[in-house]
Parts: C-alpha cells; sequence; structure tokens
C-alpha cells in the first residue's frame, strides 16, 4: 500500500462506518407488535404469577440465565407463567416497563408488579420473585 493513500483509506473507512450505522438506523424496528399485547394481557389477566425476564441475544449474562428460565417455565406450568421479552424486538415494551439494564426479571401478580430483580439470578431467586 502506498503512503500517500493512507488518508483515502481512513476516509473510505469512516464513510463506511457512518453508512452502515445509517442503514442500521433506518431498519424498521418492531415494538407494539402482536408478541407485545399477548405478553400485556397474559401479565394482566393471568390466574397465576408471571415471572417477564426482559433480555438481548446480546447479553452475556442473558445467555447464562436463559436456558434456567426455560427451565423454571417447564418447572412451573400451571403454577406461574414465564414470559421472556427480547428489548431488541420490543424496546417499547421494556421502556413502558422501565427497564434500564438487563436481564431484568419482574414479577405480577393480579397484573400489579410484586418485584423486581436486576442481573443474572438464580432459579431459586425467580421463585422468590413470584412467591413460590
Amino acid at each position: 500500500m502506498n503512503k500517500g493513500n493512507f488518508p483515502f483509506w481512513i476516509a473510505g473507512a469512516v464513510l463506511l462506518y457512518i453508512g452502515w450505522i445509517a442503514f442500521d438506523m433506518l431498519r424498521p424496528v418492531s415494538g407494539g407488535g402482536a408478541g407485545s399485547l399477548t405478553t400485556i394481557s397474559a401479565v394482566r389477566t393471568a390466574k397465576v404469577p408471571v415471572l417477564v425476564e426482559f433480555y438481548a441475544d446480546w447479553c452475556g449474562p442473558c445467555k447464562v440465565v436463559g436456558p434456567m428460565v426455560e427451565e423454571l417455565a417447564q418447572e412451573l406450568k400451571g403454577k406461574a407463567v414465564v414470559i421472556r421479552i427480547n428489548i431488541d424486538e420490543d424496546p417499547r415494551l421494556a421502556r413502558d416497563h422501565g427497564v434500564g439494564s438487563i436481564p431484568t426479571f419482574i414479577a405480577f401478580k393480579s397484573g400489579r408488579e410484586i418485584g423486581r430483580q436486576i442481573g443474572g439470578i438464580p432459579k431459586d431467586q425467580m421463585r422468590q420473585l413470584l412467591g413460590l
């Protein structure tokens, strides 16, 4: 590579980066779709406690607790409802619930929040949030 072309390489890289950001920002973001309506109605109408985990696919602690959340959902069938909400797919719902860090676990009973925990927590603590 010729040292005289170095500024052009830098300028090209910067323009490519700016273009990538602009393209990403123009991409439609789902929010308020059918998934969120289902989730909101499940929380409001459930006769059993509901545990909602707000997570993201890129979040390390979320990847660690994800399998535990799935196991808990299977173990508590009929006793509680466990829902996972990806904040990248439904940012409005996360914002509406005041989620600033992930993973965030929010427990609901009769449609009202009864507990909240931020960060990766063990399955026993998830059960405690639900009061089980």
